[in-house]
């Protein structure tokens, strides 16, 4: 049982009457007869709570959250009572929210169910654990609050942002892919699939000559082949100290993981076989490229509780075991950052290997804040220093550019919130101009 401020207010009063018989005394006796009131409704206040009151809640939100969406939660509360009550419902939310003042007022009818719906967004992926439903009754007379512990504690999975997936699925089929202006090219060259058998033409290649179907057409037919399909598209994340940077509240390893998911799913949807690899100082998790049903929800499981760690990421050991366990030229998409052009240049000889047998695309994070502050007035001296310092960082990041692509490496540099949509881009780009085989 807890008193409310209600109690406390009357109590005040009471005491503040007594007091003034002092004064005067016919107060003194004002202020007892208040006194005995008061108790008196305390305790048929208490009895009907504790002996008429009947609540019970549910909590219903799904079993897995889209990290860095808004996720709905309803709570259903059951009166079985017939009296009208005045409720403060607190869910007792995982401490990752950091939201210790999180409560709910409603009033709630006799023998009614009240759903109320909240929202929380997380920002890390991993495993939140929810607790109670703590629901505060309080009746008309309101001085005595009975409280009700209902519901059962609820673990959920923070997931990759699967919403993100359904806002980009449309990017997976053809006809819109049409319409954003990409356009599917074919080209003559050692392509591996067969299309079709045609009549042979001046200018065909006579190695491509089909000898049976032309000694049943009394005539020389070639077979025509196109550019291969199903080709292997890796996503490579870096987990490496330099992907803990936050921005908007999520870390660039967040955003790479959104990223890496719905390039997979678009992938997948276009013929494609997607994979996936995590690393840091070590080797971790390797999903050989495959284009099956099941192949999003074993990316999905693997990435939801990645996280970063504090060393460097070690890429001489991750250019042996992509060597060794992705035998087949594919399309290699390495999610990581680059603080300066020396980051790069200890890292350039293993990208170089990597894209001697893959094709390399390096994926790195621009900073919009830091044009913002480069271009923004300087009215101090140490501002002057400032600025020159974001300046050499910027031109860092152009440098980096330059020099992947002097190696022969495709870069992509573009900001956290714009990193899905440039992504997904960028491979149909590369898709449409064959230079994924």
């Amino acid at each position: 049982m807890f008193l409310t401020k209600r109690f406390y207010l009357f109590i005040v009063l009471t005491a503040i009457l007594m007091a003034l018989g002092f004064v005067w005394s016919p107060m003194l006796n004002v202020g007892q007869v208040a006194l005995v009131a008061l108790v008196g409704c305390v305790i048929y206040d208490a009895l009907n709570l504790f002996t008429k009151v009947k609540l019970s809640a549910q909590r219903t939100c799904a079993e897995r959250f889209s990290n860095g969406d808004e996720n709905p939660i309803t709570l259903n509360i059951k009166n079985h009572c017939s009296k009208q009550l005045r409720l403060t419902i607190i869910d007792e939310l995982p401490p990752e929210f950091q939201k210790r003042d999180f409560k709910i007022k409603e009033t709630i009818g006799s023998n009614k169910t009240l759903h109320t719906t909240y929202s929380l967004r997380p920002t890390r992926r991993g495993e939140y654990l929810f607790g109670n439903v703590l629901v505060y009754a309080t009746s008309r007379i309101g001085l005595v609050q009975r409280r009700f512990i209902c519901g059962e504690p609820a673990m959920v999975k923070v997931y990759p942002s699967y919403v993100m997936l359904k806002k980009f699925e449309l990017l997976a089929l053809s006809n819109n892919l049409t319409e954003m202006g990409i356009k599917r090219l074919r080209r003559a060259g050692n392509n591996t699939d067969f299309e079709q058998i045609k009549d042979y033409v001046q200018g065909d290649e006579y190695r491509r000559i089909n000898w049976k179907a032309s000694a049943r057409r009394t005539h020389l037919m070639v077979n025509v082949y196109q550019d291969e399909r199903s080709q292997q598209i890796f996503s490579l994340i870096d987990k490496g100290r330099l992907m803990q940077q936050a921005f908007n509240g999520m870390t660039l390893l967040d955003y790479a993981i959104n990223a890496s998911l719905v390039l997979s799913y678009v992938a997948i949807h276009r013929q494609d076989k997607a994979g996936l690899v995590t690393f840091a100082d070590k080797f971790d998790s390797f999903i050989k490229a495959e284009r099956h049903t099941m192949q999003m929800q074993r990316i999905m499981d693997s990435l939801y509780n990645q996280q970063t760690t504090f060393g460097e990421s070690d890429y001489s050991m991750l250019c042996p075991n992509i060597n060794k366990l992705v035998g087949k030229r594919s399309l290699l998409m390495l999610y990581t950052n680059f603080t300066d052009f020396g980051a790069l240049r200890r890292q350039l000889p293993y990208l170089r290997m990597l894209n001697r047998r893959h094709r390399l695309l390096v994926i790195f994070f621009d900073d919009p804040e830091l044009y913002e502050f480069a271009t923004s007035p300087q009215q101090k001296e140490i501002e002057y220093y400032e600025h020159v310092i974001a300046e050499k960082m910027i031109y860092d990041r152009k440098l980096i550019v330059s020099t992947l692509r002097q190696n022969g490496i495709y870069s992509l540099l573009t900001t956290p919130d714009q990193l899905t949509v440039d992504v997904i881009n960028k491979y149909i780009e590369m898709k449409s101009r064959q230079l994924l085989t």
